[in-house]
């Protein structure tokens, strides 16, 4: 497909203007896709992963309707409603929000668990244009009369496979009911079972189906290896792999929270910034991990599947399953963390004898053969080097340090409740 201009897509120029200012050039295929038919009005259902872009497919459209819809602030309502099913997600969504429209003085709020509901409150009670939440809080906002969505014109349900997995569905049937009929609905989601194409089909009308192949998207340029390596040995093979200074931002995946604080106190000790992310973590706590991690004050963020979606940290050089998942499509997601946006990067998996399972589960949902880097933990920090001198390397600069990974050729498809 021609690459076309932001412009050429019905992007206005105050839009326009600040995606040039954050170096936003060309329209990926998701926006590409997405961005004319939500402008005409249309319903969609989008097909797509994390990293592909469609937060920008749909709050472009969004915020420029608004801006051109200008309405008075009505007390305790809002006129776009972005659900999302992780505290972290809707925090990404309200800052690109804040990115995207800062020339269009349009208010937004984010209304999530996990902080001081208070401060929520009083931002809603003025009215806001645009409201991203996670259902559960909503729903107690709803409860106390803090929001009507009886104004809202817009709705995004993104990541509504994840809503399925969180428990989230009948959360979302809730809140859909206290939305008006006429209205502009979106669902993206990386996958469509059973549930979620149901949803869809209670939730919009006559959609445009847009699918963005995800063999692309997600996972070139992802050099994808397994060691073999018993339970025992995994912390051994981990601070081996970091001692590699090509690793340079580095995102660990635990199955368990208490894995997750163990591996980044072990590494603590062992010299290395680490840390932990998790579901048991307050809000607050979350940020700034996330914020050290982002900033170079940790090289390591060891998370759980919470942190598998939604959220996007440029230059992630390696992901590393310290556990398999037991769910294959959480690998996708995972090792979706790393080469983003055309880099390229590198996915670790650590398989025990417990996890073969596991592992064919994910090669047979994948398409894809992991390479063996090893069946001990034995040399493990040669085989993290990755081939410089191999036809086709690509190489990625993070952090002052060049990476270099020889991609297997072979891409891949894709197959709790917290508020």
């Amino acid at each position: 497909m021609t690459s076309l201009s932001f412009t050429a897509l019905g992007v206005a120029e105050p839009l326009a203007r600040t995606l040039r200012a954050n170096n936003y050039v060309s329209p990926t295929p998701i926006q590409t896709k997405a961005i004319p038919p939500l402008f005409a009005g249309r319903d969609v259902l989008g097909i797509a992963q994390t990293g592909t872009g469609k937060t920008a497919a749909f709050a472009l459209p969004i915020l420029q309707r608004l801006a051109e819809r200008r309405e008075p602030y009505a007390p305790r309502t809002a006129r776009a409603l972005i659900l999302a099913p992780t505290r972290e997600l809707a925090c990404q969504i309200g800052d690109a929000l804040r990115v995207y429209g800062q020339h269009l003085a349009l208010r937004h709020a984010v209304v999530i668990g996990g902080v001081g509901i208070e401060r929520q409150r009083r931002d809603l009670a003025r009215g806001v244009d645009v409201v991203v939440a996670t259902p559960g809080r909503l729903l107690d906002v709803l409860g106390s009369q803090w929001l009507r969505l009886d104004k809202v014109a817009f709705l995004v349900l993104d990541e509504a496979d994840r809503m399925l997995d969180m428990g989230f569905i009948r959360d979302v049937r809730k809140i859909v009911a206290f939305l008006p009929k006429q209205r502009q609905s979106l669902l993206f989601s990386a996958t469509m079972p059973a549930a979620v194409a149901h949803l869809a089909a209670e939730m919009l009308r006559d959609p445009l189906r847009i699918e963005v192949s995800p063999d692309r998207m997600t996972v070139a340029g992802v050099d994808q290896r397994v060691f073999f390596v018993g339970t025992e040995l995994k912390p051994s093979l981990l601070a081996r792999l970091l001692i590699d200074p090509r690793l340079a931002r580095v995102i660990v995946f635990t199955r368990t929270k208490h894995g997750a604080n163990r591996v980044a106190k072990r590494l603590g000790s062992e010299g290395v910034a680490a840390e932990a992310i998790h579901g048991n973590k307050s809000q607050s706590a979350r940020q700034r991990a996330l914020e050290k991690f982002r900033h170079g004050g940790a090289r390591v963020l060891v998370a759980t599947d919470v942190a598998a979606r939604g959220i996007d940290i440029d230059g992630v050089t390696h992901v590393i399953n310290y556990d398999l998942p037991n769910v294959p499509e959480s690998y996708v997601h995972r090792i979706g963390r790393t080469a983003r946006a055309g880099a390229t990067g590198a996915a670790f998996s650590f398989c025990d004898p417990t996890e073969r399972a596991y592992l064919r589960d994910i090669e047979k949902l994948t398409g894809n053969k992991l390479i063996v880097a090893n069946d001990n933990a034995g040399g493990a920090a040669k085989a993290a080097r990755p081939a410089t001198s191999d036809a086709g390397a690509s190489q990625h600069r993070t952090n002052g340090h060049r990476t270099a990974w020889r991609s297997s050729g072979r891409p891949s498809r894709p197959g709790a409740r917290r508020r």
